[in-house]
C-alpha cells in the first residue's frame, strides 16, 4: 500500500484556512461583512484536516520508519504539534453549529497538543541540540499549543482554564524568542529552505492577543494593545525579508505565513468588537485586506503545484 509521504507541516494549511474563517466571523461582527465567507473557510478548513489527518494517521501505520524519522528529526519533529492545534481549531469552526462535536474536537485536540509538547520539551531539555537547527518552528509545540487551548477553552466558558494555558504560552514563548533571536543574531544565516520558517514568528504575539481576548473581559488594556504592536513589529520586519526570505521558491512551507497573518487581522478586529476606537480601529482594515491576500495567494500557488504534480509525464502518459 502506498501512502502519499504526508509531512505534518502540510497541517500548516488548516491553520491559515480556519485563521483566515475567524477573521470573516470577526469582520462580520465588527463590519457586519457576509457571515458566508467565514463559515465556508471553515468548512475547507475542516475538509483539508480530515484528508490530511486520514493520510497521516495511515502513514503511521504503513510507513512507521519515516514517521518515527520525522517525530526524531530537529526541525520537522516540532510540526508535529500542528496536528492537535489545527483540530482545536476545526472545533472552533464547528461551536456554532455543532456544540458536542466542537467539544469533542478541542478536547482531543488540546490533550494531543499537551502530551506532544510534553514530550517534545522534554528531548530538547536533554541538550546536545545543533544550534544550527534553531528556527521558530520551536514555538510550535508549547508556544501556539497553549495559546489556541487558551482561546479555545475561553470560546468553551472556561476562562479559568484557559488563563492557565495561556501563562504556558506566554512563559514559553519569551524564553523560547531569547533562544532564537540569539541564534538569528549571531549565528549563520538561515539556509533558504529553512527561510520561510521565519513566517512562524510573526504568529505567537497576536495568537497570544487572542487568547488573552478570549480569557478576559472589559475594554482592551496594556497588555493587549502591546501584544498586537509586537505582533505589527514582526510583519514589518517579515515583509522588509520576503526579497531575502522569497529565494526559496514555493513550497507548502510558504503556509507558515498565513496563521500569523490571519492572527494579526483578528485580533486588530476583536479589539475594535470591545470597544477600541485607536490604533486597532484605524489598522485593522488594511490587517484583514492584508490577511486575505496572504492565503489566497498561498493557497492559489498550493492548488497550482498540486495539479502540476498530478499531471502525467510523457514517460508516464506513453
Amino acid at each position: 500500500m502506498k501512502v502519499p509521504p504526508i509531512p505534518a507541516s502540510f497541517f500548516g494549511s488548516v491553520l491559515g484556512l480556519a485563521g483566515l474563517g475567524g477573521s470573516w466571523r470577526a469582520a462580520h461582527d465588527v463590519w457586519g461583512l457576509p457571515v458566508w465567507p467565514g463559515e465556508a473557510l471553515y468548512a475547507v478548513a475542516g475538509i483539508v484536516w480530515l484528508v490530511l489527518l486520514a493520510l497521516y494517521v495511515a502513514k503511521w501505520l504503513v510507513a512507521r520508519a519515516d514517521s518515527i524519522a520525522e517525530a526524531l528529526h530537529p526541525i520537522q519533529c516540532c510540526f508535529i504539534g500542528l496536528v492537535g492545534v489545527a483540530t482545536m481549531l476545526v472545533g472552533a469552526g464547528a461551536l456554532p453549529h455543532a456544540r458536542p462535536l466542537a467539544v469533542a474536537l478541542i478536547a482531543a485536540g488540546a490533550l494531543f497538543t499537551l502530551g506532544f509538547a510534553i514530550w517534545r520539551t522534554g528531548e530538547l531539555w536533554k541538550g546536545g541540540r545543533d544550534p544550527g537547527t534553531t528556527t521558530p518552528v520551536l514555538y510550535l509545540p508549547t508556544v501556539a499549543g497553549s495559546f489556541v487551548t487558551a482561546a479555545s477553552l475561553g470560546a468553551l466558558g472556561h476562562p479559568d482554564w484557559g488563563q492557565a494555558f495561556f501563562g504556558a504560552g506566554l512563559f514559553s514563548w519569551l524564553a523560547i524568542e531569547s533562544v532564537l533571536v540569539h541564534r538569528l543574531l549571531t549565528g549563520e544565516p538561515l539556509p533558504p529552505p529553512l527561510r520561510p520558517t521565519l513566517g512562524i514568528q510573526l504568529a505567537p504575539a497576536p495568537v497570544g492577543a487572542l487568547a488573552y481576548l478570549s480569557v478576559t473581559q472589559g475594554p482592551p488594556d496594556v497588555l493587549a494593545h502591546a501584544l498586537l504592536g509586537y505582533g505589527v513589529l514582526q510583519a514589518l520586519v517579515i515583509v522588509r525579508l520576503l526579497p531575502w526570505i522569497t529565494k526559496q521558491p514555493f513550497a507548502p512551507s510558504y503556509w507558515a505565513f498565513t496563521f500569523g497573518a490571519t492572527a494579526l487581522a483578528s485580533t486588530a478586529l476583536k479589539l475594535v468588537a470591545r470597544g477600541d476606537l485607536g490604533p486597532a480601529a484605524l489598522i485593522a482594515p488594511a490587517l484583514f485586506v492584508a490577511a486575505n491576500l496572504a492565503v489566497g495567494y498561498v493557497a492559489i500557488r498550493s492548488v497550482i503545484s498540486i495539479l502540476r504534480s498530478a499531471r502525467p509525464t510523457p514517460a508516464a502518459a506513453t
